[in-house]
């Protein structure tokens, strides 16, 4: 592989020297015919097959160039045009004829030396295509790209043909590499006779294409003759065509004039209706906005009236809240009482039972006495005995009267408690009756909101009809204004009609717009609108006529009119 590496590196460097030496003998331009230009692909080729890894396919193993070479459409961008067109090349069906047709292109661009440079600084994506020892892979190949540097001098004119191609045989010709240099002068007199020779053909080549031109020529004078008489005749029959569109562009005038009228007269018979329709969509909207007010002010006053009620229904709630406490607090308190008072009247009979016992007990105590004293002979007086139980008797006798005087006061303690107790539910069922009122009229003001929100989509509705009318005016006001346009383009027609004052060449020697005289360079154009002469920057638009079908060339100043009236008519 070294070997081979060095062999193909010295055939590079002869085969350049031998081409740079040559082109400049020649001018440093060549063709593809030249040999010392074919050698050097052959042996670029030989160069770029070496240490080539074969890819398999379905008909067995295939070596091809073609595919290291169009990695340089990703890693250069300006070379995405040589690789495009050297696909596209007819003829050519191999990816080694595509590869030559990229080798070909690329000297004549003369940057060969570039694209091989930024290929061979991608070591990793030439591995994929190129054994480890390649030349493509070592030192060589930098060697390879500096060398092709010199190759940018030279001006090839190459004539790529897809079948030569796909068909030429890459073997290394060496007779070009051992010539004598003592046939130098040999050489140079053969090249000079080379260059006699082709002069001499060339001047034959000449004559004979001028001998073609002349009876090119006599041919086209014969045809012309042919032409010249035809267009007589179509002459004759233009101006017959002429007079009978003189005579339809005079029909076309009556009828425009009719259609003139008639639309003026539809135009102002919808001005009137409209105007008639705006009137009355005022009055309806003036009695509207009357309507409106008043059922708002309407609103607002049943609004407060509402929340008046409700702050009263609220007060009548929290009196009445209040009032089931108080009643709740007075049952409380005359049960308490009664519970004192059945204690108080079991404590007074247990007192009229004891004074009954004392009672009792007394006259027994009393007749005891009454037996003693006499038997005691009278020990004692009778008064003394006599005062001691008048004192019980008293005492007992004041112990009643306090219980009594205690019922007594109990029982009309109860009595008023009574009292306020029906006081409190007399007052308890004038709540409720308020109560009742005032769901009665939350009821009736619910009613009133409903009938509220009925006359909300009475307006809403009649809102919708009056944006309704208003988008019906505006579509009015469209029609109307679609109804000028269009009067304005009836008017063009009719003045395409009658015909602009269409400038003949002769008269105009300058253009209208920039005044600058007419020249070879500077040829004359008819704006198709208003007929005048104008030079190609200043008629350099197109637009769409109502009288031509196709778009056709205009002035600067037709295409400004005709644009912002187009744009009227969409607005």
């Amino acid at each position: 592989m070294a070997i081979e590496r060095s062999n193909l590196l010295s055939m590079m460097k002869l085969s350049i020297k031998v081409l740079i030496q040559s082109s400049l003998s020649l001018g440093r331009t060549m063709d593809s015919e030249y040999p010392p230009l074919q050698q050097f692909f052959v042996v670029l080729e030989q160069c770029l097959k070496h240490g080539l890894k074969a890819k398999k396919s379905f008909i067995g193993q295939n070596k091809s160039i073609w595919g290291p070479l169009e990695l340089v459409e990703k890693l250069c961008p300006e070379s995405v045009n040589i690789a495009t067109s050297a696909r596209d090349l007819p003829g050519i069906k191999t990816g080694l004829g595509r590869a030559r047709a990229w080798l070909h292109l690329a000297l004549m661009q003369k940057k060969v030396a570039d694209y091989l440079k930024t290929l061979l600084d991608q070591k990793d994506l030439l591995s994929e295509f190129y054994d480890s020892g390649a030349l493509m892979m070592e030192e060589e190949g930098a060697v390879m790209g500096g060398l092709l540097v010199g190759l940018n001098v030279i001006d090839a004119n190459l004539c790529i043909k897809g079948e030569d191609l796909d068909s030429q045989v890459g073997v290394i010709d060496f007779s070009l590499y051992l010539k004598d240099p003592a046939n130098s002068e040999t050489q140079k007199d053969d090249s000079k006779m080379t260059a006699i020779l082709d002069q001499k053909h060339y001047i034959e080549e000449l004559n004979r294409h001028l001998s073609g031109t002349v009876t090119d020529l006599q041919a086209k004078m014969d045809s012309l003759e042919k032409t010249n008489s035809k267009l007589v005749e179509e002459l004759t029959a233009a101006t017959d065509r002429i007079n009978s569109l003189r005579e339809e562009q005079e029909q076309l005038k009556n009828q425009n004039e009719s259609i003139l009228q008639s639309s003026q007269k539809k135009e102002e018979a919808a001005l009137q209706d409209s105007q008639v329709e705006l009137e009355t969509y005022k009055q309806t909207r003036q009695g509207l906005d009357e309507m409106y007010n008043v059922v708002w002010k309407q609103y607002k006053e049943e609004k407060r009236i509402r929340q008046e009620l409700e702050r009263e229904l609220e007060l009548q709630v929290g009196l009445k809240q209040e009032m089931e406490v108080a009643m709740k607090l007075l049952e409380k308190d005359t049960h308490e009482k009664q519970d004192t008072l059945a204690a108080l009247r079991l404590q007074l009979d247990q007192v009229k039972t004891l004074n009954l016992q004392m009672f009792h007990k007394a006259q027994v105590n009393t007749d005891e006495y009454v037996f003693l004293f006499s038997c005691k002979l009278r020990q004692n007086s009778d008064k003394d005995m006599k005062v001691e139980l008048e004192g019980k008797v008293d005492a007992l006798q004041k112990q009643l009267t306090d219980l009594d005087t205690l019922r007594l006061g109990l029982e009309n303690e109860l009595r008023t408690e009574r009292e306020q107790r029906q006081s409190l539910q007399k007052a308890l069922q004038r709540e409720q009756d308020n109560s009742v009122e005032l769901r009665t009229q939350l009821q009736q003001l619910q009613g009133l909101h409903s009938e509220l929100q009925d006359l909300k989509e009475e307006k809403q509705q009649l809102q919708q009809t009056c944006e309704q009318q208003e988008q019906a005016l505006q579509e009015m006001g469209l029609h109307l204004s679609q109804s000028k346009l269009k009067m304005e383009d009836f008017k063009e027609v009719n003045k395409a009609l009658k015909g602009h004052a269409w400038l003949k060449d002769d008269e105009a020697t300058q253009c209208k717009q920039c005044q600058k005289e007419f020249s070879i360079s500077r040829r004359k154009h008819h704006c198709r609108n208003c007929g005048d002469i104008y030079c190609n920057s200043c008629s350099s638009n197109e637009l769409a006529l109502p009288s031509y079908p196709r778009p056709v060339r205009v002035c600067d100043m037709c295409h400004s009119l005709l644009l912002q009236r187009s744009s009227s008519t969409v607005s």
